[in-house]
């Protein structure tokens, strides 16, 4: 549908904007990216990034263009270089590399993908194998399954369910990647503990609490509202899961790395909007979007009520910014 510029001002006239709480930047993503600014800053320029430190465009460009270089083999950074992990985590092989080849390395792995690596490393010595729920190629799926030279299986559907053939059934365990859909994860499961009923669960569930919450929001909101925006980068695991739980529901659903990205052709007779980001989409984006809402005639913006996170995850050592009180050597 084409719009002239007139009918672009008026296509929102009146229209509501509803704001997911919570959304946007969680704990890991929040210390992924300080990481990354610290180690510019006591270090200087360049920094030396495996991998996007978060999925979205905006933050790895921003960080680019304060020095950090990102890069996918560790041939490319050179000797004695300040290298750090992204967030998503990196295999064994890749931290043993980068130990031989002596870079100074600072892990902007998210502590709760850490975890699961932990759990991966604990069972594996009581002789576990591990059937592991995840997306194919997704760093953090690769960084998990490379905790192991084997016994670590893949599944990313109930359909896989069927076919993984573990060398031995009687130590098994259940671990999936942080970022996934609850419902669909919940499904493959319950095939996986169908198949192999004494499957070891994980103490705790390996969703993220930030994928958890942004979700539950979601599933909030889109009964309220004719559309939802999802602001975050084609990349981004979570954010994409957001867009496919308001879909799932009925509700039409668009996602967004930038407020230019909106079609004013969307919003067409849809007088309630849903707005939220993705876990590693910054605020700054979303003001964006509804600053671009208000040019289509949005009038309102409501907060819905919803958790307040306050979870906070601390820096690696060596990042510690030296203070006249507070000496680094003294900490």
């Amino acid at each position: 549908m084409s719009l002239s510029p007139s009918q672009m001002k008026t296509v929102l006239a009146g229209a509501d904007i509803l704001l997911a709480e919570p959304r946007g930047f969680c704990a890991g993503v929040d210390r992924a990216i300080e990481i990354v600014e610290r180690a510019l800053s006591k270090f200087g320029a360049p920094i030396y990034v495996r991998h996007e430190i978060v999925h979205n465009t905006f933050v790895v460009n921003d960080l680019k263009s304060k020095g950090a270089i990102f890069i996918e083999d560790l041939d490319d950074v050179p000797p004695g270089a300040t290298l750090v992990f992204s967030a998503h985590g990196v295999s064994k092989a890749t931290q043993n590399e980068a130990q031989a080849r002596g870079f100074q390395v600072f892990d902007a792995t998210c502590p709760l993908v850490t975890k699961v690596h932990v759990e991966v490393a604990k069972l594996h010595k009581e002789g576990y194998e591990f059937i592991m729920i995840g997306h194919k190629g997704h760093p953090e799926v690769e960084g998990t399954m490379g905790q192991l030279d084997s016994g670590i299986h893949l599944v990313e559907d109930v359909a896989d369910v069927a076919h993984v053939q573990p060398g031995q059934t009687d130590k098994l365990a259940l671990v999936t990647q942080t970022t996934l859909s609850m419902d669909d994860a919940a499904d493959i499961a319950a095939a996986v503990r169908a198949r192999f009923p004494e499957i070891r669960a994980p103490k705790q569930q390996d969703i993220c609490y930030a994928t958890q919450n942004r979700q539950d929001a979601i599933k909030v909101m889109s009964p309220q509202v004719d559309i939802v925006i999802v602001v975050g980068s084609p990349t981004s695991s979570n954010s994409n899961r957001l867009r496919e739980v308001a879909q799932k529901l009925g509700t039409v659903c668009y996602m967004v790395d930038h407020a230019n990205e909106l079609d004013p052709a969307w919003f067409v007779g849809r007088q309630r909007i849903g707005l939220t980001a993705g876990a590693s989409a910054p605020e700054l984006l979303v003001q964006a979007v509804i600053s671009r809402l208000r040019s289509l005639g949005a009038v309102s913006v409501r907060r819905m009520d919803g958790l307040l996170e306050t979870v906070k995850f601390p820096l690696p050592k060596g990042l510690k910014m030296d203070t006249p009180d507070t000496p680094e050597s003294a900490s």
